[in-house]
């Protein structure tokens, strides 16, 4: 139970960071923001470019983690923790098939990719271990998803082979610890859930996704209903504050405000439902895959028309485990993603090298970030490597390389935005016949990449929760 209830805590922490994804249009929308096709985005070059470099000099030693002939990275995740074995096996998996394909493919930096994994076990000191230990032997973390991360000192301290503090690049999956994400080392490829540096306790600005909720209102006015939103750490109560903030201001009300617990059976879900009895016609899963079907199975236990209900989740329900445990009574529910589908590979080159280097079954929504990632250090590198020939890869090359990318999209899996900056992008997704079947936008390999799918709101999220939520 106690492994069970950290696995689900850790995902209502994760849902809030998110990557971009492609912009789209339908038909059926007003709106003006026609896909544009898959580019590559800056920093990456013809083979041919890339070539030309590499043949420029003598390959040499340049930086910790490059050698004549290897470039090391090293990707951290929370893996072997008793308390949530493998939950971020899928950030590992990504990056390890990630060097499989461009090793495949000619390459990095006109040497071989090799990636060290670390496990950091939801625990801050394994975390600083592991910072210490790819300081001292590879030349950047990337793609690494470790929530617990208080401290950043051992990257951001980290000294190059010249003796420099030049810092140890963090090209992040899912920097969830606001003090890695808002570290100046960490250029990581998720959404940043507020501006930086954090002031905890004041009343501020949020920006959050509202288009999937926006798009839901077009095709189920008059929504109220219910919230569910994660209650066992602060930090998932707090960010729920601005995420409902959001949804109000697209018109959506809320009869009930609610937080859940991972440790809860399907028997807690009892009390809840009466909100639907007494006439609520919405549902927001801002917490767990599991939670979100135990709370439609009660609702169907209890005679409730789930089709009379919009039931809409964030990322954390696109999962096998909402289809194969939700089975029947998910079927309808609408789950949003902030990246192209990866029921789509034939449109996208980029999404299917991921797909099929990795294997459907072990494909997730955390490595296809961790993947997007990669694509973000292999185009920093082709970078430098044009632009200053293949010796001149070093981490103080890196971190100016990567924050330069002010039009960033993961060849076609992101929507086009530097890589710290908020994403308006999503594609909502409905469970039909026990698969994710698109619904908006249209057509398929794109997603709505409208402005306004943006909102600011202003709350004071630490004092809010503690008297509105319950």
């Amino acid at each position: 139970m106690r492994a069970r209830r950290v696995a689900h805590v850790v995902i209502g922490v994760l849902v809030l960071a998110g990557s971009a994804a492609s912009c789209g249009r339908s038909s059926h929308s007003s709106r003006s923001n026609a896909a544009p096709p898959a580019s590559t985005g800056a920093g990456v070059l013809g083979a041919a470019d890339i070539s030309k470099a590499c043949k420029s000099a003598p390959l040499a030693a340049t930086e910790t983690g490059v050698t004549a002939t290897d470039i090391t990275i090293e990707v951290m995740a929370d893996t072997g923790s008793p308390l949530a074995p493998g939950i971020f096996q899928g950030d590992v998996d990504a990056i390890t098939g990630f060097a499989r394909y461009i090793n495949a493919h000619g390459g990095l930096g006109c040497r071989k990719l090799v990636v060290r994994t670390w496990d950091s076990k939801f625990d801050p000191t394994e975390v600083k271990n592991g910072q210490l230990d790819a300081c001292q032997n590879a030349l950047a973390l990337v793609g690494d998803n470790s929530v617990f991360d208080p401290d950043p000192s051992a990257m951001e301290q980290c000294r190059d082979h010249a003796g420099s503090a030049t810092g140890l690049p963090d090209v992040a999956a899912f920097a969830v610890d606001t003090n890695e994400m808002c570290s100046p080392v960490t250029i990581g490829v998720n959404t940043r859930t507020e501006k930086c540096p954090v002031a905890p306790n004041t009343t501020r600005d949020f920006v959050r996704v509202a288009g999937p909720m926006k798009k839901l209102l077009e095709l189920h006015p008059g929504l109220h209903g219910v919230y569910l939103g994660n209650g066992d750490l602060p930090s998932t109560k707090v960010s729920a504050i601005p995420d409902i903030a959001a949804q109000e201001k697209m018109g959506i009300t809320f009869d009930a405000k609610l937080l859940n617990s991972a440790r809860e059976p399907q028997a807690a879900y009892v009390p809840r439902v009466g909100f639907l009895r007494a006439g609520a016609n919405y549902v927001y899963g801002g917490t767990s895959d599991t939670a979100m079907v135990a709370f439609m199975k009660e609702a169907i236990a209890q005679g409730v028309d789930p089709s009379k209900v919009a039931w809409e989740c964030n990322v954390a329900c696109y999962t096998r485990t909402f289809l194969s445990n939700g089975a029947a009574a998910v079927e309808g529910a609408y789950v949003w993603v902030p990246f192209v589908p990866l029921e789509e590979t034939d449109t996208n080159p980029a999404l299917d090298a991921y797909v099929s280097t990795i294997g459907r079954a072990k494909v997730d929504t955390w490595g296809i970030v961790s993947w997007q990632a990669a694509i973000a250090f292999q185009q920093a590198i082709n970078r430098i490597v044009a632009d200053k020939g293949p010796n001149a890869i070093t981490r103080a090359a890196l971190l100016p390389a990567l924050k330069a990318m002010t039009h960033f999209d993961a060849a076609g899996i992101s929507g086009p935005r530097s890589l710290t900056a908020y994403s308006p992008c999503y594609a909502l997704v409905q469970v039909r016949g026990g698969k994710f079947v698109r619904v908006w936008p249209t057509k398929r390999g794109t997603l709505d990449c409208d402005a306004t799918n943006l909102v600011t709101v202003t709350a004071n999220p630490e004092k809010q929760a503690a008297t509105d939520l319950h």
